[in-house]
């Protein structure tokens, strides 16, 4: 599968805005990390957020080893919203199934990195190593180090800070497919 039938699967899982970037050209920072480490509640709590992940070195490095990497935006208002944890679970969803889909036709490397934290359980075991459900669980683009900022805004895609809770959000996954 390649080019265009590509892009189609990718479409028919819901995807219908993304565009393509070679993993080395994702900005992988140290400063996301320690925005990580310092201003997210989540830090250590999960099994897929550091400081359970592999460092900022050896991220960019799994990250360029990717020729292709398809860069998926969706639009939501709000994600704290009633109906947006619903919404987003079921893009996370449409893209784990579209990661397996992709295995089976012959991308063995294929990896997902959803827009959102892992919230499969309503208790994260806390260690990769005790993860209950690996299946499903993936790092997003930030727990890897990630400047989703800066990757997204050399595709041309807006991202910024947004003011108030109103505003639209631009929400970002990654699939790296190889």
């Amino acid at each position: 599968m390649e080019g265009r039938q590509l892009d189609a699967t990718i479409s028919d899982y819901g995807f219908d805005d993304f565009r393509w970037i070679a993993g080395e050209d994702i900005d992988v920072r140290h400063w996301v990390r320690f925005v990580c480490q310092f201003k997210c509640a989540g830090y250590g709590i999960s099994a897929v957020c550091p400081p359970n992940l592999p460092g900022v070195g050896e991220c960019r490095a799994f990250l360029s080893e990717y020729s292709r990497v398809a860069v998926l935006r969706k639009q939501i208002v709000d994600c704290h919203m009633a109906g947006s944890a619903a919404l987003l679970s079921d893009v996370d969803e449409n893209l784990m199934a579209l990661e397996r889909r992709l295995f089976l036709d012959g991308y063995p490397k294929v990896m997902a990195l959803p827009m959102t934290v892992c919230y499969r359980c309503e208790r994260c075991a806390g260690s990769p190593r005790q993860c209950r459900d690996k299946e499903w669980s993936r790092p997003n683009p930030e727990a890897l180090a990630v400047d989703v900022f800066a990757t997204v805004h050399k595709l041309g895609y807006p991202a910024e800070v947004l003011a108030e809770p109103t505003q639209w959000q631009n929400r970002y996954a990654f699939l790296l497919v190889e």
